[in-house]
Order: C-alpha cells, then structure tokens, then sequence
C-alpha cells in the first residue's frame, strides 16, 4: 500500500473518492470539498488542504482522509481557544495544527473514509499516515472532529484522548406523516407547534422546496444574499460564496434541499439550505430579510421533518446549539471528536480535564433529556 498527499482534491479522480463514503455523505464528497478548494473558501480563512490518501499495489484508491493544516480555530464547531492560549501562556506554539474534518460543518460523519468500512489494517495505515505527516510538519497537534461510532472507537484504540459535546437530534420512531409525529408529542409541546405553523402560514409567504439541480441562477443569487444578511446581522465572517452554493447545488442535485419563501411578487424573502445524504437529512444554513413570526421554526424545522417523512429518512440534524430544538422533537446527542496532542505534559493535562468533561456533558445530556416532548 502506497501513502500519498494531496494538496488539493483536483488531483483525484471523483468517483474513487466518492466510492470511499462520499456517495453517503454529502460533505465528505468530493463535489463539497472540491467546491471549497476551487471557490477561495478555504485559504483566505486559515484551511490548507493536505489531504491523506492510501492505494495498493495496481494504484486503486483504498482510503483517504480529509486532513487540513490550520493556523486558527474558526469555523471548526469543536472549541479549542483555550488549549491555544494555554500554549501561549507556556511559550510554546499551537499553530499550525491538523484538522480532520469537514470545513466550516458540525455534522457527524466518516474521516476513514475506506473503499471496505470493515478494512481496519487500512484504517490503521491512514491514522498512521495522517500522524506521521503532523510530525514531519511539527504540527502541535491533530483534531478528528464529527466523528461516526467506528471511527472514534479505531482512534481511541491508536491512544488518541477522546472528547464528547452534544447537539440536538430527531431520529424517526415509525411516524407515517407530520400529524402522525405531533400525535407522539405531549399535548401542550403539540399545540404550540401547530400554532407556530398556523402563524407562519398565515404570513402570506408560499413555501416550496426546490432540489439543487432544479435551483435557478437568481435562485442562489438571492440565497447567498441572505446568508451575507444573516452575518452582518451575527457579526459573523461569512466563508461561502454564491459560486460554491451553485456548483454543490448542480454537481449534488436532489441531495440538496432548498427551503424558500416568497412574498406576493415571487421574491424570496426566507430560505434554508439543507443536505441530504444517505439516511440523514443536514441543516446548514439559513437567512431572512424580514421578521415574520414562526418563519425560521417552519423552513429550518417543520419543512425538514416533513421532507425526512416523506422521503423515508431516519434521522435530521438540524445543526449545532439550540435547547430551544428539544420541544420541536429534536433530542439531546452525543457528538465526539478525537485529539493527538504532541506534548506529553499538555496531552497528560488535556486527558484528565477531558475526562472531567466527558461526565459532565453526559450529566448535561441527561438533564436535557427530561425535557423530551414525547409522550412516555
């Protein structure tokens, strides 16, 4: 087996990528991340592709990773300020570190990406490979964030520390249809939800859901106009440019999903982007250009449960925070990551204050959890 880098995923083919878990996954496709290279999302915002790929002996591609040399923390959902400042505070340097994951996306997801998910001596090689290169580069460290179950159990074996956080997530339970969902729901979780869509359909907006090889020029034109919108308003730093929403939506078609609202002219005032990949449907992105009561809860929630319903999906994770998700069915959910950190003394540290972590989350998702809206 022979261990190549990339610097840019230009240089592999996109069906030997995909076969790898892209063809389930819509961020770790080779559509999505070529997307980022090739539109100037990654570099001016301190990502620097050093993808790690491994082929056997007739050049067949038989694992890859998508790794990223860092000289921040923005845009990574798996918050280690405080690790960089405890470096400056000894003298020493956290960046540049290693990243494995999806730019700018807190979605749980494959990082072995492996022609055989059972392939655990290719697994094994690309952990490896991806360490190796961090020495070479004198990397303080590598952070495997959004991690599947499989992966974080093969890293936990290779001795990496393990940390866990939580977002909120609906998982089907056998609904046939939305009504068939509110009827699981408590009577008075059940009664406020029909009262936000009742509002929110007495608006006078129309509501459609527009697939992204059907989505129009001015149909991403005004969508990436309210995602500027949105970050002016946060004091955010908007990454994604109207080419890269354009080019995921025409090479990933119908596993992107446009939520939109118009007014009485036909202009979108409202839209939600989400991804959908093999069983899971993704909330990424959304923006307004006016207040109108129980908008954001009905394109970025209710429309996507619906969607999930009725194209036989099994789970929506509708994006990162948000206690407020708990009573509109989405349930509190372990997310986990995974870090190598080169020194001894900052690793014998970050192991005991993660462990302290992990029982705390667990306590706080226990806690959450009370709060279901299901009746029991």
């Amino acid at each position: 087996m022979a261990v190549h880098i990339h610097t840019s995923l230009e240089e592999l083919p996109a069906d030997a990528w995909d076969r790898l878990g892209g063809d389930r996954d819509p961020f770790v496709s080779h559509a999505f991340l070529a997307a980022l290279e090739r539109h100037g999302c990654l570099e001016p915002f301190g990502w620097y592709p050093r993808h790690v790929t491994v082929h056997d002996a007739s050049g067949a591609l038989r694992g890859a990773v998508p790794f990223y040399l860092k000289d921040n923390s923005y845009g990574e959902f798996v918050f280690d300020w405080e690790w960089a400042e405890a470096y400056q505070r000894a003298g020493l340097d956290y960046y540049p570190k290693g990243v494995v994951g999806v730019p700018y996306t807190p979605a749980t997801g494959p990082r072995l990406l492996l022609a055989d998910r059972d392939d655990d001596a290719t697994a094994q090689q690309l952990i490896e490979a991806v360490h190796a290169l961090a020495d070479e580069l004198d990397l303080s460290s590598v952070h495997w964030n959004f991690l599947e179950e499989e992966d974080s159990r093969r890293l936990e074996a290779a001795g990496l520390l393990q940390r866990t956080g939580w977002q909120y997530h609906w998982e089907h339970r056998g609904e046939t249809d939305f009504e068939a969902l509110l009827m699981g729901f408590t009577r008075d979780k059940r009664k406020k939800i029909r009262q936000e869509r009742r509002r929110a359909a007495a608006s006078g907006l129309h509501f459609e859901t527009v697939h992204g090889d059907a989505a129009s020029v001015s149909d991403w034109a005004a969508f990436h106009a309210l995602y500027l919108h949105l970050f002016e308003r946060k004091w955010g730093m908007p990454t994604l440019s109207r080419e890269f929403f354009a080019e995921i939506g025409a090479r990933l078609g119908r596993r992107v999903v446009l939520q939109l609202a118009r007014d009485a002219s036909g202009s979108i005032v409202a839209a939600a982007l989400l991804l959908r990949g093999e069983h899971t449907l993704y909330g990424r992105h959304w923006g307004c250009r006016e207040t109108v009561d129980g908008l954001h809860f009905e394109l970025c929630y209710y429309r996507g449960l619906e969607y999930c319903l009725k194209h036989g999906l099994r789970r929506f994770e509708p994006g990162a925070q948000g206690e407020y998700k708990i009573a509109r069915g989405f349930l509190p959910t372990l997310t986990r990551s995974a870090h190598r950190i080169t020194d001894s003394r900052f690793r014998q540290a970050l192991d005991g204050h993660l462990a302290r972590e992990r029982r705390a989350v667990q306590h706080q998702v226990e806690m959450l959890a009370e709060h279901t809206p299901y009746r029991t």
